[in-house]
C-alpha cells in the first residue's frame, strides 16, 4: 500500500495490520481505527507495539460484525510474515 494510507474515520468493524518500526507486522481489530492507531502510537495500544514505535497502518478491511473482525484477526495472526506481506501488497485477498 502507499506510504500515506487514508485512515477511515467512520465507525465500523475493522481488522488491520500495522507496520512497526522494526519492520514486523501487528494485527488487531477495532471499531474506531483513528482512535486505535493513536493509542498504538501513544504506547497504550498493545504490549507488542509499545516497544516498536512508531507504527503505521498498512492494511485494513471492514467486516459486518465484531465477531467476523475478531475471527479474521485470529486467522491473519496464524499467517507467516510473507503471507501478511502479500496481503499488504494486495497480492492476495482475504475476508469473510
Amino acid at each position: 500500500m502507499d506510504d500515506h494510507m487514508e485512515i477511515p474515520t467512520e465507525k465500523a468493524n475493522y481488522t488491520y495490520l500495522l507496520r512497526c518500526s522494526d519492520g514486523s507486522l501487528y494485527c488487531g481489530w477495532t471499531n474506531d481505527l483513528v482512535k486505535r492507531l493513536a493509542a498504538h502510537n501513544a504506547g497504550t495500544g498493545g504490549r507488542y507495539t509499545r516497544s516498536r514505535l512508531p507504527v503505521e497502518l498498512v492494511w485494513y478491511t471492514v467486516s459486518e460484525t465484531k465477531q467476523q473482525a475478531m475471527r479474521l484477526e485470529a486467522h491473519i495472526k496464524q499467517l507467516r510474515h510473507s503471507q501478511k506481506e502479500a496481503l499488504v501488497c494486495g497480492e492476495v485477498q482475504i475476508g469473510e
